[in-house]
């Protein structure tokens, strides 16, 4: 009898890789300017209250994973826990943000690389290259993850290293937290929870990894951990060296902690182009298969399910995110994107949270009260987005909805 080859290809290291490259992306060199403007030097507790909503959410996903290991992440936990349609929603919210993220990460390595003029046709170039390496499979792109990842784990350090042996540099804004409110530390939160956004991705290649079960909770933890170290790190680095004025009205506050040493200040925009360029892999692969495993089901379009028969990359899903994100990238402002990422990805992990309290006894591994917390925090980040992010997700939820009901519809016909 022939012995079909293993299909689960990534392991811990390689998964993990993975959600830190997709979260050490655009969020760490993009998100403290528009946070310090929300906080001002509150933003550390901003960066705490994302931090704290970020874990209650990876607890419950990793709780859901070990019960439904599967692609599709909570696309699939809300469909068995909670019904047809928060699963929908889930999906959906998960697709819509993370084609916003390509596109943000695609716009954040652009401006690193090239002045303003050329950022736009440099960010689409970036996408392409990326989306045309996507195709070749998942160990390609773990593997890749798992070098970007190391690369940019060390440059930020030499960064951090680099600002404390430099002299402080002075001339934060006087005055600047005069209008700081609690919604200001909570809006601060909710740009800063972009940064944290890529530790599930690991959820969405459940049907490409060794051991699932074991696999996919590990390395969403593990990812989670390594990256939160980095963000508080570098969060008080900022604060402490550019001051809370100053940081709100630094485009490259990351760039800027090493602005006495102009080669290093070269280093930081490669490594930002880099890290954003890994992350711009991981979450491409992620959310293309949550489009597969929702084609799949007919409640997106049925060629998004489609697998190339060498790789098993569902290259019309992957083509589709790509297409989504070239728009954006076309007609967006990268502090638009970014709330309109966070607002899909929040509802995303809104339904995650309310699945795991559904969860049984037996597949509990964290309190029902951590999952809770991750539902309350969701729906306060997500209410305390700017108003047009808001209303941008709440048209493009209905367009969903719209489409799904129109497959339902054609297929109780057909």
């Amino acid at each position: 009898m022939q012995q079909t080859a293993e299909p689960r290809k990534v392991g811990t290291v390689g998964a993990t890789a993975i959600g830190v490259s997709a979260m050490l992306g655009a969020g760490v060199f993009s998100a403290f300017a528009p946070a310090a403007q929300a906080a001002g030097s509150w933003m550390l507790l901003s960066l705490g209250v994302a931090l704290v909503v970020a874990a209650s959410n990876a607890a419950s996903t990793a709780q859901l994973a070990r019960q439904h290991p599967g692609a599709g992440g909570v696309y699939l936990y809300g469909r068995e826990q909670l019904g047809e349609w928060p699963g929908f929603l889930a999906g959906w919210g998960f697709v819509i943000g993370k084609t916003a993220s390509v596109a943000a990460m695609a716009i954040t390595a652009a401006a690193y690389l090239v002045p303003e003029p050329f950022a736009r046709p440099v960010a689409l170039a970036v996408l392409l290259a990326v989306t045309a390496a996507g195709m070749f499979g998942i160990t390609r792109t773990a593997t890749i993850a798992t070098i970007i990842a190391g690369v940019v784990i060390v440059g930020l350090v030499a960064v951090l290293v680099t600002a404390q042996l430099s002299p402080p540099l002075f001339g934060s804004a006087s005055g600047s937290d005069a209008q700081v409110s609690a919604s200001g530390v909570l809006q601060g939160s909710g740009i800063l929870f972009f940064a944290f956004a890529g530790y599930a991705r690991v959820a969405t290649l459940s049907e490409e990894v060794r051991d699932p079960r074991r696999t996919v909770p590990r390395a969403m933890l593990l990812s989670f951990l390594i990256v939160s170290v980095i963000l508080a790190t570098l969060g008080w680095a900022l604060l402490a060296t550019l001051g809370p004025g100053r940081l709100a009205l630094t485009p490259a506050p990351i760039a800027a902690l090493v602005e006495t040493q102009p080669g290093l200040q070269v280093a930081v925009g490669i490594l930002a182009a880099v890290a954003s360029i890994g992350a711009l892999s991981a979450v491409l692969a992620g959310s293309s298969r949550t489009a597969m495993a929702m084609g799949r089901r007919r409640e997106l379009p049925g060629p998004l399910a489609r697998q190339h028969p060498s790789t098993s990359v569902p290259r019309v899903a992957v083509l589709a995110v790509a297409a989504g994100a070239a728009l954006l990238i076309c007609v967006g402002d990268i502090r638009e994107v970014i709330g309109f990422s966070s607002a899909g990805v929040l509802v995303y992990y809104l339904v995650a949270n309310l699945s795991a309290l559904t969860q049984a006894r037996e597949h509990r591994t964290v309190a029902r009260a951590v999952s809770a917390l991750g539902a309350i925090g969701c729906v306060v980040l997500v209410v305390t987005l700017p108003p047009l992010a808001l209303a941008s997700a709440l048209g493009v939820f209905l367009v969903g909805v719209a489409v799904r009901l129109a497959l339902r519809r054609r297929s109780n016909h057909g």
